[in-house]
């Protein structure tokens, strides 16, 4: 660009004075960089074929296509932050800002993307597919934080009984079966690798907004195998025979629980609330034995198991009490049949007994007529 066709007052100055040249160039002894343009800006998304129309693929989305999408979205976040990135310094230049491409051109540039890596999906599906990913990795996200809560409390009273207590309770989400992410209203297929992908996409938009600058990374690579879950604990009864034992020779240690339903009871809320009072009780009274924490803190997970065999106790009385009851309908039913039965089968003999009654007296009534008339 030469400086007669700058239309910046500065150029203007220059082309009218040599002195205002010399000037220019003493304050500006860099060259001088010419701002991105809208042809220079970020790359357009592929070419699309128009003549040939394209045959999406339906159904489920595989592990290989969602990852695809994520990198899409990933790398078009690249792509308007560098666009941001020049509108900005063209508008300090003076020239106009390129010009923001609208949602439905974004997500046209995602759907080439993933087409070019083999993601035969429209930029319908992948917008839709988009927002599930989202909500779904948030209720992960929220409720492994609710984990990481839990598992910190539980560390914090320095007890191996309550953090033990604390997986159970509140288990992580890598580590519970299909039916039991349906139970606790959580996505029952989030993989690890899309979980660790939808991480960093939005990790990288939140130091965006946060104005620190990211370099594009590749792809993530596949996430570890979830670890595998704790050993079962072990049950209740001798738990309280131990601890017991334990009480009367040296300080009690907090054991394992067993593991309760997996629906949560208004017992097992009492048995949390119960445990963060004994937590808050022994932060405010930092001064005191730790003996003594550790006995009152003993002493509320009994309670817990107590109150947890009392459930599981009452549980089997309730079933087998249905059991018998069941079977005494069963045998009142059975003896209605039978009483049925017999009202019939004494019917059908009461009248067979008056049918061979009526037939004798007919017989009697026709062989005294026949002796009557023999008699004239």
């Amino acid at each position: 660009m030469s400086a007669s066709s700058d239309p910046s007052p500065s150029s203007s100055s220059a082309a009218a004075s040599p002195l205002a040249l010399i000037r220019a160039h003493t304050h500006h002894p860099h060259p001088h960089v010419t701002p991105l343009s809208p042809s220079t800006g970020p790359a357009p998304p592929p070419p699309s074929p128009v003549s040939a129309p394209r045959d999406y693929r339906k159904g489920n989305w595989t592990l290989h296509e969602t990852l695809v999408l994520i990198t899409a979205k990933r790398l078009d976040d690249d792509r308007r932050a560098g666009g941001a990135g020049a509108g900005a310094g063209a508008a300090a230049a003076g020239s106009p800002p390129p010009t923001p491409r609208s949602a439905e051109q974004r997500w046209k540039w995602v759907e080439n993307y993933c087409w070019k890596n083999g993601c035969l999906r429209s930029q319908n599906q992948c917008n839709d597919k988009w927002d599930n990913l989202l909500r779904d990795y948030k209720k992960v996200r929220d409720y492994e934080s609710r984990v990481a809560a839990t598992a910190g409390a539980a560390a914090s009273g320095a007890s191996t009984g309550a953090a033990t207590l604390a997986a159970v309770l509140l288990p992580s989400y890598w580590t519970i079966e299909r039916h039991d992410r349906k139970d606790r209203n959580l996505p029952t297929n989030l993989a690890p690798e899309v979980y660790d992908a939808l991480s960093e996409v939005l990790s990288r938009r939140a130091a965006r907004r946060g104005g620190v600058t990211i370099a594009p990374t590749p792809p993530p690579p596949l996430a570890l195998p979830p670890p595998p879950p704790p050993p079962p604990p072990s049950p209740p009864k001798p738990l309280i025979t131990q601890q017991q034992q334990q009480q009367q020779h040296h300080p009690p240690l907090p054991p394992a629980v067993a593991p309760p339903p997996a629906s949560v009871s208004a017992e097992e809320e009492e048995m949390s609330g119960e445990q963060e009072e004994g937590e808050e009780e022994e932060e405010e009274g930092s001064g005191g034995e730790p003996e003594s924490k550790r006995r009152r803190l003993g002493s509320s997970v009994v309670r817990s198991a107590t109150v947890v065999a009392r459930t599981l106790v009452a549980c089997e009385e309730k079933r087998e009490r249905r059991h018998r009851e069941l079977l005494q309908l069963e045998e009142r039913r059975l003896r209605l049949e039978e009483e049925r039965t017999e009202v019939r089968r004494q019917g059908f003999a009461g009248l067979i007994s008056a049918i061979n009654n009526l037939s004798g007296a007919i017989h009697a009534l026709v062989s005294d007529h026949r002796s009557g008339d023999s008699s004239r």
